[in-house]
């Protein structure tokens, strides 16, 4: 599987987690608890974990500068993706929302709708990077490890 379509695959599957949580909290009415949002960064981090432990396995790839570019792009682009869902749910179905957000005390503020995508953008790439390098603290000596296997077969 080529390291396109893992990034692909796995950023829309955390994307898909992020949206699915947010609409089964709204059902359960519990959708304007900030605190839920971190959640969120869970899913980044085992889709993160998902998409580098694929491009191991499937294309044998070892190296770490390559293996946290996958998860860089892969989160990243799930943060990307959820931002244009969050924004098209406030344009489309729900105005109201831009005020559940900007009494949340992750945002707080009085923001329009563009200086809330520039902070969830910035809250969003934290989240990347911060969440891409500790998933690869895991990975950092596989390329050891897969080598030491090797020699003692």
């Amino acid at each position: 599987m080529s390291r396109f379509k893992i990034i692909l695959k796995h950023g829309i599957l955390i994307t898909a987690f992020i949206g699915g949580f947010f609409f089964l909290s709204k059902f359960l009415g519990i959708h304007e608890n900030p605190y839920l949002r971190f959640i969120n960064l869970l899913f980044v981090v085992i889709g993160i974990r998902q998409a580098i432990k694929t491009n191991i396995k499937r294309n044998k790839e070892t190296n770490y500068i390559t293996n946290l570019g996958v998860g860089l792009q892969t989160a990243g682009l799930a943060v990307i993706l959820s931002i244009i869902g969050v924004i098209s749910y406030v344009e489309l179905i729900n105005p109201e929302f831009l005020l559940t957000m900007n009494n949340s005390f992750l945002i707080g503020g009085d923001l329009s709708l563009a200086e809330l995508f520039i902070t969830l953008l910035i809250e969003g790439m934290a989240s990347v990077f911060v969440g891409s390098f500790v998933v690869m603290m895991f990975y950092k000596n596989h390329d050891k490890l897969l080598s030491h296997q090797h020699k003692t077969v």
